[in-house]
């Protein structure tokens, strides 16, 4: 129920309008995206917390399922604690599904009515399969609990690093980092994120040797602040970990299609689903391609929901033609 203290989005004077919004909008075909690890910030979340209780119900069950008030450190930090790996992911799925259960629950409508497809960065991936009903709250929340910490203690401290590679041809970047890999030594794309947005990923010694030679090629590269590489070969451990995980979870058809990282492809199927979380650990993320794949699926506006919007300023570089929003806040939702 909502609470007197937020704002009269939904008061008789102002429903008429929002409801012709849904109309239009469903004559639209519509994506949701869901973001990754990077986008956390402390207080996220806590405006639905203390309005509505379909939300509170969210945090709650998270709460539940990790055994632990993660919803203590979302809503009052410290942000060094929030930024941990394994505390980032639930945190950042939670927020984001609280906020998709409070946008239903407004408009009475099932994940089905209100977009055609969803789609998540990374993380995010978890995150769209549990709004698609795929897999359930409690059980996602579980999965990126133990995502986050396999992947944390996949490496060593100091053994791995991240760069963000800009205005870089992707295909000149490949060719600098077959040059900086070999002899046990690697260094892969992560991320192909959008147009000018690439992220590499792999031994500390070959990425700083790629942003060299990125640099002197006329390009910019910016070395990450982040606690593992991620989406590379360094990653190879936690697959195993995480294959077992899945196949011992119930998974079950998406009510609709999600694109998945790997793939770029819409999938639904249980099968598919686990192969391509379990190849996601040390695979690329190919954003743009999936963005790419739902403009060719003939979607017309991408809804990101969940804290920041990162994904929607990647979403614009990909293609400028798509009508591009984001739900972070109650007034977003109207």
């Amino acid at each position: 129920m909502q609470a007197k203290s937020v704002p009269l989005i939904f008061a008789k004077k102002t429903f008429k309008t929002f409801r012709l919004r849904i109309l239009r909008t469903k004559l639209m075909k519509t994506a949701f995206v869901f973001p990754g690890q990077g986008s956390q910030t402390v207080g996220m979340g806590k405006e639905f917390y203390d309005n509505f209780s379909i939300a509170r119900q969210v945090f709650e069950e998270v709460d539940d399922a990790l055994n632990e008030k993660l919803s203590n450190i979302i809503f009052n930090g410290p942000m060094d604690e929030l930024t941990l790996t394994f505390n980032a992911q639930p945190a950042i799925m939670a927020t984001s599904i609280a906020i998709l259960r409070v946008l239903k629950h407004e408009t009475g409508k099932k994940i089905e009515d209100l977009c055609q497809y969803v789609a998540g960065h990374s993380l995010g991936e978890y995150t769209a399969l549990c709004a698609a009903e795929s897999i359930s709250l409690s059980d996602t929340a579980k999965l990126v609990r133990l995502r986050g910490k396999t992947m944390q203690n996949a490496v060593a401290p100091g053994v791995g690093a991240m760069a963000a590679v800009l205005g870089m041809d992707i295909e000149i970047l490949k060719g600098i980092l077959n040059e900086v890999s070999g002899n046990d030594v690697t260094c892969e794309i992560a991320n192909d994120n959008c147009p000018g947005q690439i992220v590499i990923s792999g031994h500390t010694e070959a990425v700083d040797l790629a942003i060299t030679k990125i640099i002197e090629a006329g390009n910019k590269a910016i070395k990450l602040p982040v606690s593992a590489p991620f989406h590379c070969s360094l990653m190879e451990p936690v697959k195993e970990v995480m294959s077992e995980a899945l196949n011992n979870c119930r998974i079950i058809a998406s009510k609709i299609p999600v694109v998945a990282n790997v793939k770029a492809s819409a999938i639904s199927k249980p099968e598919e689903i686990i192969e391509c979380l379990v190849k996601q650990i040390s695979g690329m993320v190919r954003w743009r391609e999936s963005i790419a794949q739902l403009k060719a699926l003939g979607i017309e506006k991408v809804i990101e929901v969940g804290t920041g919007k990162v994904l929607s300023g990647m979403n614009k570089r990909i293609d400028n033609t798509l009508i591009l929003s984001n739900i972070q806040s109650i007034t977003d939702i109207a």
